[in-house]
């Protein structure tokens, strides 16, 4: 079964839970000078320009997938009707779960722009 690489998705989510609790600790410490945050950061973790990127890749991958799968099936070259609902919920999911991650990029963005300087 092809799906989403949860070791991209998760490195990104840990990414973004490290930049958040970064954030909060900043905007809690009021002016205190605050040490800079660093993007990456233990042997493991991954460049989070490049896990989203990957995260993408694969999600375009999968509709692509997709929209192979329900063409093949719209000229009767396959009857599986079922495969081809996986691979569109599939394509959905993470086309979603993509979405909410630019949600909360942009909430943080936001966050980010409104603090005091």
């Amino acid at each position: 079964m092809t799906g989403i690489n949860t070791n991209s998705v998760m490195a990104m989510r840990a990414a973004i839970l490290q930049q958040n609790s970064a954030l909060r600790e900043a905007s809690s410490a009021g002016n205190a000078a605050a040490p800079p945050v660093s993007g990456t950061s233990g042997a493991g973790s991954t460049d989070f320009g490049a896990a989203m990127k990957s995260a993408l890749n694969e999600v375009n991958a999968l509709q692509g997938t997709s929209s192979a799968a329900a063409a093949a099936y719209e000229r009767g070259e396959t009857t599986d009707i079922a495969s081809v609902m996986l691979a569109k919920q599939q394509a959905s999911i993470g086309f979603e779960a993509t979405l909410q991650v630019r949600n909360k990029l942009l909430s943080a963005y936001k966050d980010i722009m409104s603090m005091p300087v």
